[in-house]
């Protein structure tokens, strides 16, 4: 494979968004830079590969909670990781990110917060968020933008797969319908999910507009499968998505 890419090239900032946070604010917080590196140019080496290391710095975000905590929910930790070579060098700023956290801000209602990742399309680097998002940030749901077309370097789904003790094929088979009543290019997209310990790992398509077709249908089904997979408790706001849950497991009081 050649060079590989460091895993300090993985991004990490601690969003905690408050709810009824714009878009343009989210955006305007969410500015990722990257400079790189004094790097060999030996050949073959980094310098000469699409591998080339950078090191990331970004402006800090504010410190904010999401939900409330009159909710009937329990507090929840959400991943959100874009997958994408260009935003992460710092070529363009990432705005599907904000999307994914603008959907958290008006979805949900019980209390939660966020780990926000911009990363570059390395399988290993991939997994290795992925890994650390649900096993040491204690994430619930992780949801990737990006890298789930058919070119090379897409490889979101190879890397969720790779960290997965299951997957859940019918959340890219949804997806895919989805896009497909708005182009017909959606069957070209690899989307998937897993389950990564209790833990639910989501893909979503790269665009922001595309984001807010699929997540605004399919999270109707996430809250009750972190409930099976013995997570916390996710309470939504009826209004922009009604969670699915049979009767007897609906609560109507936060249990003492």
């Amino acid at each position: 494979r050649g060079c590989e890419a460091s895993e300090g090239i993985a991004h990490r900032t601690a969003v905690h968004c408050r709810a009824r946070v714009i878009p343009e604010q989210l955006v305007r917080h969410v500015l990722h830079k990257a400079r790189p590196q004094a790097v060999s140019t030996e050949p073959g080496d980094c310098a000469n590969s699409r591998r080339a290391r950078f090191t990331m710095a970004s402006e800090a975000m504010p410190h904010q909670v999401g939900g409330t905590p009159d909710s009937v929910g329990d507090p929840a930790v959400f991943g959100v990781v874009t997958v994408s070579d260009r935003a992460s060098s710092g070529v363009y700023q990432d705005l599907s990110g904000p999307a994914i956290l603008q959907f958290l801000t008006e979805a949900v209602h019980s209390e939660w917060k966020a780990e926000y990742r911009v990363i570059p399309d390395e399988q290993n680097v991939i997994e290795a968020a992925l890994k650390q998002l649900v096993d040491e940030d204690g994430c619930s749901v992780v949801v990737t933008t990006g890298g789930t077309g058919p070119a090379p370097r897409d490889v979101t789904p190879e890397a969720t797969e790779a960290v997965c003790s299951r997957m859940m094929p019918g959340f890219g088979e949804q997806m895919r319908a989805i896009s497909l009543k708005h182009v017909p290019t959606a069957i070209l997209s690899r989307q998937t999910a897993g389950i990564r310990g209790k833990a639910l790992i989501i893909n979503l398509p790269g665009k922001p507009k595309a984001i807010r077709e699929t997540i605004d249908e399919i999270f109707a089904a996430v809250p009750y499968c972190i409930d099976i997979l013995g997570g916390p408790y996710i309470e939504t706001n009826a209004a922009v998505v009604k969670a699915f849950r049979p009767p007897a497991e609906i609560r109507n009081e936060r249990p003492a």
